[in-house]
């Protein structure tokens, strides 16, 4: 029987346990992209929480690949104060904190006269600029600079966000691929930017510094990414660097109805089965997230091998310090119910990440 409490450990990287904090993004981001005190207040309080690993929201590369309003940037020497300040507050427990670099394609809301996109969009009605090639190699350099400021502002570990239908997840998937050249058509190249970003990354922090990816490993639809074509270009990305991953959903229609409950639904871990499939392709740790609520379903994903840790969001977002209640109690739920309520529009409103649920009760 694993107990999930005992320490584990992501390439040469020792944790506490086998838990990870998902990406969140909380919106507390200057608009420069800068962190600020209250992003400093939220991670001080998940490094008091005993996560094995606390993964940032995600982080914009360059400012063409901005999700929205209160993100953090890394796509400048000027970010680095703020972000080195970020993973002090998680070292400051005894924590250990991965920046997740991201890029969102043509899912940006920033207002720009260039949207970067990998094939034209006929349905978009904005301005598109495709990459051309020289465009895609500038963005892979864009991507390692990006993971070396990372390494220098002291984080221990970077993540590539690969999913959720933003930029890697768009060379990926055919129905947002539409290219010609070596860079789209089959599997072999439309996974070839996944591979050079982690090549380039690996080339520039060395093979060391762990290097860890958040993956669409499918589509929601029957004409785009297959869960063939994601083991296949997982086993390459294991060959080419990355020491972990971590299971989620690639490009979807509804993206916010892949994980959330309906009324009266039972906990589910969404992507279990997704997940199984690629541990059983791959020799890197594998991290299962998204739907799991309860210590009970945590240790049985884990001891049933279809993952080797287990990562939350939301029940993170309502109670920083989950995991030392759980650990005192190995029945443990969280009141998390999966209703993404937690999550407000992406508008310069002033709106933080925070539990509507727990709000609305007055808990």
């Amino acid at each position: 029987m694993i107990d999930l409490f005992q320490p584990f450990q992501i390439g040469k990287l020792q944790l506490a346990n086998r838990f990870v904090r998902s990406a969140t993004w909380d919106g507390t981001a200057d608009e420069e992209g800068a962190v600020t005190e209250a992003s400093l207040a939220i991670y001080e309080k998940l490094g008091q929480g005993g996560i094995g690993l606390i993964v940032s929201g995600h982080v914009y590369v360059d400012p063409y690949g901005q999700a929205g309003f209160g993100q953090y940037g890394i796509h400048s020497d000027k970010m680095e104060p703020g972000l080195r300040k970020m993973a002090a507050a998680v070292h400051r427990s005894g924590g250990k904190i991965a920046i997740q670099i991201a890029h969102c394609g043509i899912q940006t809301t920033r207002r720009s006269p260039r949207l970067m996109v990998v094939s034209q969009d006929p349905a978009s009605k904005r301005e598109q600029h495709e990459m051309s090639d020289s465009d895609i190699e500038a963005l892979i350099n864009t991507f390692a600079q990006a993971a070396v400021r990372a390494k220098e502002a002291g984080f221990d570990a970077v993540q590539l966000h690969g999913a959720h239908g933003y930029l890697l997840s768009q060379f990926l998937s055919p129905l947002t691929n539409r290219r010609n050249d070596r860079w789209g058509g089959n599997i072999e190249n439309r996974s070839r930017f996944h591979l050079e970003v982690i090549r380039r990354i690996r080339q520039a922090v060395g093979r060391d510094y762990p290097l860890l990816i958040k993956f669409g490993v499918r589509d929601e639809s029957d004409d785009g990414l297959s869960i063939e074509e994601g083991i296949t270009t997982a086993e390459r990305m294991c060959e080419a660097g990355i020491d972990a991953i971590e299971i989620s959903f690639g490009y979807s229609p509804n993206p916010s109805s892949m994980t959330t409950l309906k009324p009266g639904e039972p906990p589910r871990a969404f992507f279990r089965d997704r997940a199984a499939a690629v541990k059983q392709a791959v020799k890197v740790p594998v991290i299962l997230v998204a739907g799991i609520r309860s210590m009970a379903m945590a240790k049985e994903i884990v001891n049933s091998g279809d993952a080797d840790m287990i990562s939350m969001s939301r029940p993170f977002i309502q109670e920083p310090g989950l995991l030392k209640r759980w650990q005192n109690n190995a029945g443990g739920t969280s009141d998390c119910i999966s209703c993404n309520r937690c999550f407000p529009p992406l508008k310069p409103d002033g709106r933080l990440v925070v539990c509507r649920k727990k709000e609305s009760s007055g808990v």
